[in-house]
């Protein structure tokens, strides 16, 4: 019977398990930057929000490990645009921001509608109905180019979209405007009571595709990005976007 040569085997099983050990350690964790944008985005959920869960899912089909950093959104897109953190989970596509960020291809759409109080009859039909208006927008948002632009009604910046909500009920704002499911999330979840005070108008202002974005300042930013699209046809493939995004978006 044929024996093994154990001084031949021995320093060949050393070295498999020298590569495998080298590849799980080089796995590479990326750090992503974004605000709380519940139930896209949201560090409170077990998933961390329905963004957060495609985006790690998909980038986990290509070796890549998720974190992710929670911060105001003007702070977290500059510090992606400055490549002092990897990736946005969930941005905008803007010219303004092409011109600094690598977009990947859009795995959600999200409609961005007016918000208005319950008593309110207005409906939004196109910019010229907002004149006069008092409009509450958050900073570093990427709205239309012709919203941003336009000059027929008051664009009243603040930090977060609650800060608007309260801001309207109290007669401080005519509107303001978000994603309609990511609006009833956050209200429901930090002032509920204000639920029964607004309402959404019929008509959105716009659609706007959902990407990651990385810096053009990030070295490997190409790569994340082709990473991640290649990650998102697989999943999108077997079935896990339409499981994930069935959460908040069922059939």
């Amino acid at each position: 019977m044929h024996r093994p040569n154990l001084l031949k085997i021995v320093p060949a099983l050393a070295v498999c398990l020298a590569l495998f050990f080298s590849a799980s350690v080089s796995a590479r964790t990326l750090v992503a930057a974004n605000d709380p944008w519940p139930p896209f985005v949201d560090p409170d959920a077990p998933n961390q929000g329905i963004a957060t869960e495609i985006v790690r899912t998909a980038l986990a089909t290509q070796g890549y490990e998720l974190q992710w950093e929670v911060m105001p959104w003007q702070r977290a897109i500059l510090g992606v645009r400055d490549a002092n953190y990897d990736l946005l989970i969930g941005a905008w596509y803007t010219d303004e921001r092409a011109e600094y960020l690598h977009y990947s291809q859009p795995y959600v759409d999200n409609n961005v509608k007016f918000i208005k109080r319950i008593d309110d009859p207005f409906e939004f039909t196109g910019l010229e109905s907002l004149n006069n208006k008092h409009v509450g927008t958050v900073l570093g948002y990427g709205y239309p180019e012709e919203f941003d632009q336009a000059q027929n009604f008051w664009h009243i910046p603040a930090v977060n979209l609650i800060t608007n909500i309260r801001k309207l009920v109290g007669n401080r704002l005519d509107l303001t405007l978000e994603d309609e499911i990511v609006a009833r999330d956050l209200i429901s979840a930090i002032n509920p009571e204000f639920l029964d005070r607004i309402a959404f108008t019929d008509a959105s202002l716009s659609t706007n595709s959902l990407h990651i974005a990385v810096g053009k300042a990030h070295p490997d930013g190409e790569a994340i990005i082709a990473a991640f699209n290649r990650g998102l046809a697989e999943i999108r493939a077997s079935g896990e976007l339409a499981r994930i995004l069935a959460q908040v978006l069922p059939d």
